[in-house]
């Protein structure tokens, strides 16, 4: 079973965008590329760097705390990029609420 991580990109105008994968080096690459296979949000973004990773686990796991990540304000996941202990907290929220997606840190 794959291993999958939540990640963080910023763009060159500053933005966030958050996402999961099993390689996210693979991912930015991808992203990076703008052939197609990245997200669209990102083309035309200009340079991408990737700003934080952590391996989550399971893929649902990982999608409900990509979830509560997209729903925070970029003051708080400029927080999270400077905490690891946050994240912590996020994933055990996770996994004990499976339906909630509020972060509640």
């Amino acid at each position: 079973m794959p291993q999958w991580s939540v990640y963080i990109v910023r763009c060159s105008d500053g933005a966030l965008y958050t996402g999961i994968a099993t390689d996210v080096l693979r991912r930015n690459a991808e992203h990076a590329q703008n052939d197609g296979k990245g997200a669209k949000y990102l083309r035309g973004k200009g340079l991408l760097q990737l700003v934080f990773k952590k391996a989550i686990g399971r893929r649902g796991l990982a999608l409900r705390v990509e979830g509560q990540i997209k729903r925070l304000p970029k003051g708080r996941k400029e927080e999270l990029i400077e905490q690891d202990d946050m994240i912590k907290h996020m994933v055990t929220q996770a996994k004990e609420e499976p339906g909630s997606l509020a972060c509640r840190a």
